[in-house]
């Protein structure tokens, strides 16, 4: 990997977190500056219309970061994909690390990618896709990374845990995610059927069925609090259900049954049809998805 990279983007968006923008801004040019090996890094920054002068004060403190505008409707894919495309637009990256605002890369971080790459390269004769795990920095618990669907009917997914050892894994998240120009090439970039969640599940399946190899690193790489946690529907009015139902950071029905059409369609109609449950009766879907589960 060494040898063939040269050259990273890393791609990031933000919305009023400038604080947390900062740290992880903060904490890839200094787990850069330990890495054992030596590669050129640009950092694309898509701000979505923040209100509390995150690109002003990046600009400032980093003057280096290309920073894009954006009008506050881009959210997390839309805000990804901008930052990608201009890296695209850019220059030749070998390589694109997507980044998570609000994650802390450790020390360590790109050591593991570029080990992860070695084994790829080795074991399955191309680059793939690799998924950096995370942890809640209070708790030292498992947050984010890689996981493997064990039931595709109760969409029962399970995090792989670091233990050391390099995994192949089915979904990644988006949190630190490294993919190398090869993917790219092959597969493009996040999808713009999504506006902020599942694009990053979506793109490892994608990669998957391509053949390219979607790797956890045998180590954790960083550092993210887990900040999304559903709501009990049946705590929410009918309105706010709806909303929910609709609501890019909530279900965001059009691209949840995208995503399920796409990997899962023999599912698809059941979820189409769970969904509108639970938003109509939420009492009613608990009792069945008990059922199912069981």
């Amino acid at each position: 990997m060494g040898k063939d990279l040269k050259s990273i983007a890393v791609l990031l968006t933000c919305y009023n977190r400038r604080e947390k923008t900062l740290a992880c801004l903060r904490s890839v040019y200094t787990s850069k500056e330990l890495s054992n090996h030596s590669f050129a890094m640009e950092i694309y920054l898509t701000d979505d219309g923040s209100s509390d002068s995150t690109g002003k004060v990046v600009a400032q403190e980093y003057p280096g970061v290309h920073i894009i505008s954006g009008h506050g409707n881009l959210y997390w894919t839309g805000g990804m994909r901008s930052s990608w495309l201009n890296a695209l637009a850019d220059g030749n990256y070998d390589g694109f690390l997507l980044l998570n605002d609000d994650t802390l890369l450790n020390d360590n971080c790109f050591n593991q990618l570029f080990e992860t790459d070695d084994l790829s390269r080795r074991r399955y004769y191309a680059s793939g896709i690799y998924i950096g795990s995370v942890i809640d920095p209070r708790t030292l618990k498992h947050t984010y990374g890689g996981s493997i669907l064990r039931n595709k009917w109760t969409f029962q997914i399970e995090d792989i845990i670091p233990d050391g050892t390099i995994k192949e894994c089915d979904f990644g998240n988006g949190n630190i995610m490294f993919v190398p120009r090869s993917v790219v090439d092959k597969i493009g970039i996040l999808s713009n059927k999504y506006i902020h969640g599942k694009s990053d599940f979506d793109y490892t399946l994608r990669a998957r069925k391509q053949g390219i190899p979607v790797l956890v690193c045998s180590d954790y790489c960083g550092y993210c609090a887990r900040d999304h946690i559903s709501p009990d529907f049946s705590d929410l009015t009918f309105r706010e259900r709806l909303a929910n139902l609709k609501s890019p950071k909530g279900v965001e029905l059009h691209g949840y049954m995208h995503f399920m059409w796409s990997f899962f369609p023999l599912r698809a109609p059941f979820v189409f049809l769970s969904m509108w449950l639970k938003t109509l009766c939420p009492g009613c879907y608990k009792i069945l998805n008990k059922s199912i589960r069981r």
